[in-house]
């Protein structure tokens, strides 16, 4: 990753401000490493759809339910720029055409590396699925801890928060949103 001098910069004014000393020998290079990692943080900004899914769609006759749980996600929360975290379950239903199943974590990736709130988020991954799919349906349920909520304000530092989005089939189907959330809660970990 190249460097970013504004964001060393804005770095180092932060750290006076907050009455640190930026020479310390511990804070010497933090702003290259801030300006780094806030680079990896937003790299979602700068993605694209069509290039994360690389072609990976394939025509396939299964009409069956596909899903990806327990994938781990990051994101940082748009209120506060704290971390939120946790688990994303995608399911989806083809109609003739099924995706790489490595492409659904970085979907998940590309729109958590923005500036976030968990319900955008999940509805951004549905949507996401649904527009390079077309499928039957989709749903998405994710399991988020925030940072925001356990380290000030409320400090809940067991809560969780799981938002979801139902799409097509998942929506119009009690039977079959059922089937989802008992695949994804089977093995829960």
């Amino acid at each position: 990753m190249k460097p970013n001098q504004k964001l060393e910069e804005l770095t180092q004014k932060l750290l006076v401000e907050i009455g640190e000393d930026p020479n310390r020998e511990g804070l010497e290079r933090t702003p290259v490493r801030v300006s780094k990692a806030w680079q990896y943080f937003s790299k979602g900004y700068t993605q694209d759809l069509d290039k994360i899914v690389n072609k990976a769609i394939f025509n396939e006759s299964s009409r069956d339910m596909v899903v990806v749980r327990d994938v781990e996600f990051f994101s940082l929360c748009e209120h506060h720029l704290l971390p939120f975290f946790g688990k994303a379950h995608v399911g989806y239903i083809p109609d003739g055409r099924v995706i790489g199943l490595s492409k659904i974590p970085r979907i998940i990736d590309m729109f958590s590396r923005r500036l976030q709130v968990q319900e955008r988020l999940t509805n951004q991954i549905a949507e996401a699925v649904h527009t390079v799919l077309k499928p039957v349906g989709v749903a998405i349920v994710m399991e988020g801890r925030h940072m925001c909520m356990q380290m000030r304000g409320v400090e809940k530092q067991n809560s969780l928060a799981t938002t979801s989005t139902m799409l097509g089939k998942f929506r119009e189907s009690v039977r079959t949103r059922n089937e989802f959330m008992s695949l994804i809660n089977r093995y829960s970990t």
